[in-house]
């Protein structure tokens, strides 16, 4: 395998050395870039590698510490205000002296012109591969103003406490490179013009993308100390192993836990931490599927051999007692208790008309790999075989990652997911929203809304929706833990476990970070 790897990647090993350039080659578990003109692809992992990298957002995420959760703090806008009387209505004001990669000048007419590629049709550079990815960040934003060159006005369609953490998903291309290039988007796309700490210098779609320093970034803090940084799309885990233990790359993402041994002895370093993550099944609650009785959806919880999982993963892992860790502030108290239990889940089967000869038939779409997917064959097989045991006969429908991304944003009532029951899509709980707001609320339907199974509770509604008026940290912390009690207790989705994010690193990968996030900032990487 090692010399099929050196064979693809001829490119990542000696080509740079004669350069004198410090390159960190990072192993994706993508199988293509994202999208680069800004609205990644792939997920969380998209926002990871060509998001934060290349791009900068109003705000951003602090990951510059491993020992707390990552916080947001001001990234192009210094500063923002909510309107006491009017809670719709937030004013940013923009860091000066920010310059795209081009030389063009970031403004509050940039921010005007991006919004309108992402929400207004009818615009001339209106980009519908953008607006598709970026749906689930802007579809809180009602309308936005140019107040003068240095703020901007952003309304949202109602109050909305979190719409903040959905701003920091939101990337600004560059309105005058658009333009240079004749207005063409997939021109854009190989040659990439953010305000970010990195800049596109090559772009081979589906085998790497080259992104190289930005000595003038607007944050020199975050200067990257390598010169260049190197993605390469390597969904297969076992091949991005032989091509760390080959010497071809550096930076490994989600290394298979049977591979750690391994990859220890050879000298390798393996970082964890936690982060918020489940590894789930957003399952349909419509009631053309099993999963619309609560009693097959509350059976399935009981199925799973969590610690069993959780072994299967070597460790790298926890048993998952529903969408956030136990002790977050967002947890509560639900009555409902993800354990182990084959023999009520049998009962609840029985309940609901299901039994040895009659077993509950479902589909689940699942994919070989993704961001965030952790181990998703061997845990797909696990689980299906937990299931077979109480009375739960699973299918599973195989799609590469993007693929199943799409049919996670069409949502269960679509013609495409007829006759599935379920979706395997690893999940975040970083904000609010993703958490649980959007995912909970009947009416946040894909896909601006993660509701994909349709799941429908007017008390949880009602409380979505005091949440969202709630600006108060603590008094909203405690409307969630509510929201957080009652979709426990109803089983809206099949909560298997958290993952550790492990990361496989090069001995010469020196000064990384692993943040309490989904996102990692590369720029403090350093190549011995």
């Amino acid at each position: 395998m090692a010399g099929a790897v050196a064979f693809a990647l001829p490119f990542a090993g000696k080509a740079f050395a004669q350069t004198g350039e410090k390159v960190l080659r990072v192993a994706m578990t993508v199988s293509d870039v994202p999208l680069t003109t800004g609205a990644p692809s792939q997920g969380t992992e998209g926002l990871r590698f060509m998001g934060i990298t290349v791009y900068d957002g109003l705000v951003r995420w602090d990951l510059s510490k491993a020992d707390e959760a990552a916080k947001l703090v001001p990234g192009l806008a210094e500063s923002w205000t909510v309107d006491e009387q009017d809670t719709t209505r937030w004013t940013f004001r923009l860091r000066q002296g920010v310059k795209f990669h081009d030389g063009s000048e970031f403004n509050a007419d940039a921010v005007v012109w991006n919004l309108e590629k992402l929400m207004k049709k009818d615009a001339p550079h209106f980009d519908q591969a953008q607006s598709t990815q970026a749906a689930q960040y802007y579809g809180g934003i009602d309308s936005w103003s140019k107040v003068d060159d240095y703020t901007v006005e952003i309304r949202s369609k109602r109050p909305d406490s979190v719409l903040i953490y959905n701003l920091a998903n939101l990337f600004f291309s560059s309105p005058a490179r658009w333009k240079e290039l004749g207005g063409s988007w997939e021109e854009f796309a190989f040659k990439a013009s953010g305000t970010g700490p990195w800049i596109v210098d090559k772009f081979v779609p589906r085998e790497r993308i080259e992104l190289v320093r930005n000595k003038n970034y607007w944050d020199p803090g975050r200067i990257p100390k390598c010169d260049r940084l190197v993605l390469l799309p390597m969904p297969d885990p076992n091949t991005r192993i032989a091509a760390l233990l080959a010497g071809q790359v550096d930076f490994v993402e989600a290394p298979p836990p049977d591979a750690i041994p391994r990859l220890r002895a050879s000298g390798m370093q393996i970082v964890t931490n936690q982060y918020p993550h489940i590894w789930c099944y957003e399952i349909s609650a419509r009631e053309d599927s099993p999963f619309g009785d609560v009693r097959v959806r509350q059976a399935a919880n009981l199925a799973i051999d969590r610690d069993g999982l959780v072994k299967l993963l070597g460790g790298l892992a926890v048993p998952a007692k529903g969408m956030v860790t136990e002790g977050h502030p967002w947890f509560g108290k639900p009555n409902f208790d993800l354990r182990y239990d084959p023999e009520e889940a049998k009962r609840l089967l029985a309940e609901a008309g299901y039994g040895p000869e009659k077993p509950a038939q479902i589909k689940v779409i699942i994919a070989p790999s993704g961001s965030g997917q952790m181990q998703p064959i061997p845990m797909n097989e696990y689980i299906k075989e937990n299931f077979a045991a109480v009375g739960i006969d699973m299918e599973f429908e195989v799609l590469d990652w993007e693929s199943l991304r799409g049919r996670r944003r069409a949502g269960a009532a679509a013609p495409e997911n007829e006759g599935r029951d379920g979706v395997n899509n690893s999940w975040a709980f970083w904000d609010p929203d993703i958490a649980l707001l959007k995912t909970a609320a009947s009416y946040e339907a894909p896909p601006t809304g993660y509701n994909w199974g349709n799941f429908s509770n007017p008390e949880v509604d009602e409380l979505v929706k005091k949440a969202k008026e709630t600006f108060d940290q603590q008094e909203q912390d405690k409307i969630l833990a509510d929201i957080h009690s009652r979709i426990v207790d109803e089983a809206m989705w099949i909560w298997m476990v958290h993952d550790l994010n492990p990361r496989a690193l090069s001995p010469k990968v020196e000064g990384f970070v692993q943040a309490q996030s989904w996102l990692q900032d590369l720029t403090s990487v350093e190549i011995s």
